[in-house]
């Protein structure tokens, strides 16, 4: 418990908000959550749904100059582009591009592994008690590959994560195959993870973590912030669709949605919104033994509670536009080809917006000049793996404790105008 009780409004109650209010709470504070949808209704329920900690190797590693353009081409490949919406893209884009080199891969992986390398430890102690811990469950998470040769191409992103760590089983043929025999015959090759998890319905897990911040006496707004009162040079209230919210400190946590506010915190973050897809498989005839990212897709596919959800495409064009037609055709057309002897009664499409920072590391801690505001946003793809530690820290930051590790990398003061 902290000495000081203060009030926090969180602006987003996806899961990095809904994690730090719960965290907060459990320092003593006074949280009111402010969601223009509601808890969980964005990315944090249509992400792949994987614990995934060994998810530190970026997008942008060593060779994406020469595999982006060929992708692009091909509609067969997880990557699309709506061309209307290049020239916008192109300065977020030249920054982007230029930490695909070895040296800043490894930059950023030493950068995200305090924030992931924990995750499944870190959703436990955090869902405890909260009634949503029922979604939560330990497994294993399985990268599956053609064959051996196909692995080795990955080689420097396997270097990385022994490096830091992490240690896996080779499943090669028959052992594959024994291991779980509803992938498709092509796929001779799995990498396996002990100590990873999944959440069997996101959207539903967030619901019940704020439904616990409610019962606990915090307070859920169904309000779009429109800017933040400031006084003396401190936050002191939100401005939310017309009504003013005073608070002692706040956060912003809105993902993607979060490049506007922030520039009226006085930070310029190079954000873009990547648009992701799922589709999900409605009581399907047999299920994966847990996730996996198959290589060859690009793609997450995980057993969920009465589904299957597959996952994984990155698409530009903005957050205007309504779904487009290639990337789900691609998804179902991979849930044939991955799972041939799976059938399903349904299907159900979605799309939605991971927020991707320039340097593909997150934007946490306080922000320069302004007493009381904080950030938390920028996770791109490992949102839901890292809530929790994101939420603590953000937690031990307001409370006046100092976290145990160097929140520098992750400072907005890098962005600061």
């Amino acid at each position: 418990m902290t000495e000081t009780k203060k009030t926090v409004a969180i602006v987003g109650a996806g899961i990095i908000g809904v994690s730090a209010a719960v965290q907060l709470q459990r320092d003593g504070h006074d949280v009111i959550l402010i969601d223009r949808d509601g808890p969980g209704e964005g990315t944090s329920h249509g992400n792949g749904g994987v614990l995934a900690s060994c998810s530190i190797v970026p997008v942008t590693g060593p060779g994406l100059w020469k595999k982006a353009p060929r992708m692009l081409l091909d509609p067969s490949q997880p990557l699309f582009m709506r061309w209307g919406y290049f020239p916008k893209l192109v300065p977020w884009l030249l920054k982007y591009m230029g930490h695909a080199n070895a040296e800043d891969t490894r930059r950023i992986a030493a950068a995200l592994m305090p924030i992931v390398g924990d995750s499944l430890t870190d959703h436990q102690q955090m869902a405890a008690g909260t009634g949503a811990e029922r979604h939560l469950k330990a497994s294993d998470y399985t990268f599956v590959y053609n064959n051996r040769a196909h692995f080795n191409e990955d080689a420097f992103g396997w270097g990385l994560r022994k490096q830091h760590g992490f240690k896996w089983d080779e499943l090669e043929g028959q052992a594959f195959r024994d291991y779980d025999d509803v992938f498709a015959p092509e796929f001779g090759f799995g990498a396996r993870l002990e100590g990873h998890g999944t959440i069997t319905d996101p959207g539903q897990y967030v619901k019940d973590l704020a439904a616990h911040v409610e019962a606990n006496g915090g307070r859920i707004i169904k309000a779009s912030v429109e800017d933040f009162v400031r006084e003396n040079g401190r936050v002191t209230g939100l401005r939310a669709s017309g009504e003013t919210i005073p608070c002692d400190e706040m956060i912003l946590a809105t993902g993607p949605w979060s490049k506007e506010l922030s520039a009226k915190l006085g930070i310029s973050v190079p954000l873009e919104a990547e648009r992701g897809y799922h589709l999900e498989l409605l009581e399907p005839s047999a299920m994966p033994k847990a996730p996996v990212m198959v290589a060859a897709a690009k793609c997450v596919v995980t057993p969920m509670e009465g589904r299957i959800r597959i996952a994984g495409i990155v698409e530009f064009g903005g957050m205007e536009a309504g779904a487009s037609k290639g990337p789900l055709n691609l998804l179902r057309k991979n849930a044939r080809r991955i799972l041939p002897g799976v059938t399903w009664k349904d299907e159900v499409e979605w799309v939605g917006f991971r927020p991707a920072p320039a340097d593909s590391i997150p934007v946490i801690g306080a922000v320069p000049g302004l007493k009381g505001a904080y950030t938390g946003f920028g996770h791109h793809h490992i949102g839901l793996t890292g809530g929790p530690k994101t939420g603590r820290l953000l937690a031990q930051m307001i409370s006046g404790k100092t976290p145990n590790i160097d929140m520098s990398v992750y400072s907005p003061e890098r962005y600061k105008i």
